[in-house]
């Protein structure tokens, strides 16, 4: 490859995880400030809903979310301190060793309002004129 094709890709890619960044950035702190949710938090109420009987195994959720062991526990810990009453962990009968954590209906509600914002604030920004040329560039300069 030659090194103007390379200057080219990581231009792009830094393009790329700067455009996402900057959304990952806003859709946090809106939730933040609406609902007292952490990104993570979200992605965590938003898996479980989907997921079969309600409940994953905390090992799963890590991988879903993208976090350590350590940190998906200690995620899970700080949501159950807010009093909220939006998780549930359980032992698992087959094997002590692995804990479920589950939605409950209080954090079904808190997703579905939160839900609400989360797409309003990404409908906001995919309407943002320097969003949607930025995007255009990004492609403009992955084609060529």
């Amino acid at each position: 490859m030659e090194p103007n094709q390379n200057k080219k890709l990581i231009t792009s890619w830094l393009s790329l995880t700067n455009v996402q960044m900057n959304i990952q950035n806003d859709l946090e702190s809106t939730l933040q400030l609406h609902h007292q949710l952490s990104l993570k938090e979200f992605y965590v109420l938003l898996f479980l809903s989907e997921a079969p009987e309600k409940k994953l195994k905390l090992q799963q959720l890590q991988n879903m979310v993208g976090l350590s062991q350590s940190a998906m526990s200690r995620l899970v810990s700080r949501f159950e301190a807010k009093g909220c009453g939006a998780l549930k962990r359980h032992i698992c009968l087959e094997d002590r060793r692995a804990i479920f954590t589950s939605i409950t209906k209080e954090g079904e509600e808190k997703l579905g309002k939160a839900f609400v914002t989360f797409n309003e604030t990404l409908a906001n920004i995919f309407t943002k004129k320097d969003i949607q040329d930025g995007l255009k560039d990004l492609i403009q300069q992955i084609k060529s």
